[in-house]
Parts: C-alpha cells; structure tokens; sequence
C-alpha cells in the first residue's frame, strides 16, 4: 500500500538562507498574518518553505493555492520535485513576489502533491 505524502513543515517567513557548506536552512521573519493601511495591498515578497516526507520515489508536483472562497482559489505555485526514498526529507522553498489582495479576510490555502490535498491553512489579512 502506498502512503500519502506527509508535511513535516509549513513556514509563512520573509527569507530562507541556505547554507552552501552545510546545507542548512536559516528563516527569516516568521509570520502568520499581514497587516495593511488600505485594499487592495500587493505583498512585496513572501516565502512558503515546506518539508515533505513519505514521497514515493519519482517525480511529483507541488501546487499550492490561495483564495478567500476555498472553492474558487487562485493556484500561484505549481512546480515540479523528485523524491529518491519515502524516507527522504524534501524542504522546498517557495518565493511569492507582488502577491495581490484584493480585500482583507481570512485567505484560505491549500497545499497539494499529484492533486492529493495534504494541507489546508490560512493567512489572514487585517487592516
């Protein structure tokens, strides 16, 4: 039987530093929500790392989209990723620049590998 992949991580952050000698990765500025003087707002830069386990061996897709109704939502990220063991940890850092909002509220998130839902969060936006 062939398990679903699991995230291990999910970080809304301002930077990832990546460490070329060790490999190790450095967040910068953690946050959870934005707050705005006025609607609509365009985020400069946001960053989504991720760590996945639990992946077949292969190629998969990564597709990660956003919106305020969870049933018309906006896909911004859809790339592809290659796990070599179920046992690997695969962080993959994903960057958002001039990410626009149309109005403040509740934005729904949802995280997908080969169309399989395995996280639905949020991001709340708030003048």
């Amino acid at each position: 039987m062939q398990s679903k992949p699991q995230l291990l991580n999910w970080i809304t952050c301002d930077g990832v530093h990546i460490d070329p000698s060790s490999g190790k990765h450095t967040i910068l500025g953690i946050f959870s929500n934005i707050r705005a003087r006025q609607f609509p707002v365009v985020h400069p830069l946001m960053l989504w790392f991720l760590t996945l386990t639990d992946c077949t061996p292969g190629q998969h897709t990564l597709k990660i989209s956003i919106g305020l109704d969870p049933t018309n939502m906006l896909k911004v990220i859809e790339r592809p990723f290659e796990s070599h063991s179920p046992m690997q940890r695969i962080n993959i850092v994903n960057e958002l620049r001039n990410c626009s909002f149309p109005q403040a509220g509740d934005y729904h998130i949802h995280v997908e590998v080969d169309d399989e839902l395995i996280l639905a969060t949020n991001l709340i936006l708030s003048e």
